[in-house]
């Protein structure tokens, strides 16, 4: 919501016309401490794949990773936040790298006590953080992939200053990924045009939905959330309902 991939001036003219169209809805739907429509900021477009993280700082300043999420993206053009998803090997790949860039980090800022959400793109070696989020985790309910994945409640790990026991967590979870998926409307449609949403059908995507969270969009511009156990030889089906526009599930009036 409210991003925009900028190659040239008339990429950056039309994202001027989308906020101005938009930003009035995006501010009913959010308080001003959420989304506050007055600035913007404009970074550099990074290469790499991108990952978010949820992790804290415990009482002694110690990061502590609580999840670490792949955000994989449609096309080059996508910007959207549809699919993010975890597994075993993710975070056995990831967890001492993204632990040693939170220990620089904290190195500076000297926090102990502090929740937050992380993102960064990774490009061969090269970490480069692009978002930190203080004092909260992955927003909506995306953070409880954790749950879903790991059994790792992270508002109580945080509160109880626990650390996850990553080896012993990880156990039996090789070649299993675990999904979040956002059913975002399609924003060419208006609330009227849509008679239903077919959740049941969605569900018949996915070899294994763990649990589907339906929302009213007519008050918020999603459907739902659907949490996914998915074998990594079956990802097309994680792959397939990221390109996908919605409109196989939608009944039109």
């Amino acid at each position: 919501m409210g991003v925009y991939k900028i190659t040239s001036e008339s990429d950056l003219e039309l994202a001027k016309e989308d906020i101005q169209k938009n930003i009035r809805d995006v501010q009913k739907l959010y308080p001003k401490d959420v989304i506050d429509g007055t600035r913007f900021i404009i970074e550099e477009c990074i290469a790499g794949e991108e990952y978010a993280i949820d992790a804290y700082f415990d009482s002694e300043g110690e990061p502590v990773i609580l999840d670490i999420l792949k955000h994989d993206f449609s096309s080059e053009a996508d910007v959207s936040d549809r699919a993010y998803y975890t597994s075993k090997e993710i975070i056995e790949e990831y967890l001492d790298k993204f632990t040693k860039l939170l220990i620089t980090i904290n190195e500076k800022t000297n926090l102990k006590n502090f929740p937050f959400h992380i993102e960064v793109k990774v490009n061969r070696d090269r970490i480069t953080p692009i978002e930190i989020n203080p004092l909260r985790f992955a927003g909506w309910c995306t953070t409880d992939i954790a749950y879903y994945a790991y059994g790792v409640n992270v508002y109580k790990y945080y509160l109880e200053n626990q650390k996850p026991d990553w080896n012993k967590i990880l156990e039996g979870k090789e070649g299993k990924l675990y999904s979040m998926i956002i059913l975002d409307r399609p924003q060419h449609l208006a609330v009227e045009e849509i008679k239903e949403f077919n959740y049941d059908r969605v569900l018949n995507s996915f070899a294994k939905p763990l649990e589907l969270r339906k929302i009213d969009h007519r008050e918020y511009p999603v459907f739902g959330f659907v949490f996914t156990e998915t074998e990594q030889e079956n990802k097309r089906e994680i792959e397939d309902i990221l390109k996908s526009d919605l409109l196989e599930y939608i009944e039109l009036r």
